[in-house]
């Protein structure tokens, strides 16, 4: 999922050294309303892109909830994890974050970002 701040994000902060020839592992990858999955591959180049999320869809390759990400891959399995838009969605964000960091190698990068819709009201007093 990626409203138009990630697409900026990615578009002025990512590095073409920190995806080419990499393996990269999207949490949270099936395609609602965007991605950046088109952009990293096409223009980045990692050698191995993985989409995982809990609903097969578009531009998911496993259906696997992020809370297994370490018993299913192990520790050290990605150079880059990738997660836009998830961690509202979750109950543990703590243990997906842990997750995330074990599954990365060292030396790693992870690209993470939250979207959070506020709303007020003002009641005339």
């Amino acid at each position: 999922m990626c409203h138009v701040p990630v697409f900026e994000f990615f578009i002025s902060e990512a590095r073409k050294e920190e995806f080419e020839g990499k393996s990269v592992l999207e949490v949270g990858s099936r395609y609602v309303n965007g991605s950046v999955r088109p952009m990293i591959v096409n223009f980045l180049q990692p050698s191995q892109y993985l989409g995982i999320d809990i609903e097969s869809g578009p531009l998911v390759d496993l259906v696997l909830p992020a809370e297994k990400l370490l018993e299913f891959f192990g520790p050290d399995s990605f150079d880059v994890v990738i997660s836009t838009e998830l961690l509202e969605h979750v109950q543990d964000w703590r243990l997906i974050i842990n997750n995330m960091k074990s599954v990365l190698r060292t030396g790693g990068y992870i690209y993470l970002n939250t979207f959070i819709w506020l709303s007020f009201s003002c009641i005339p007093l």
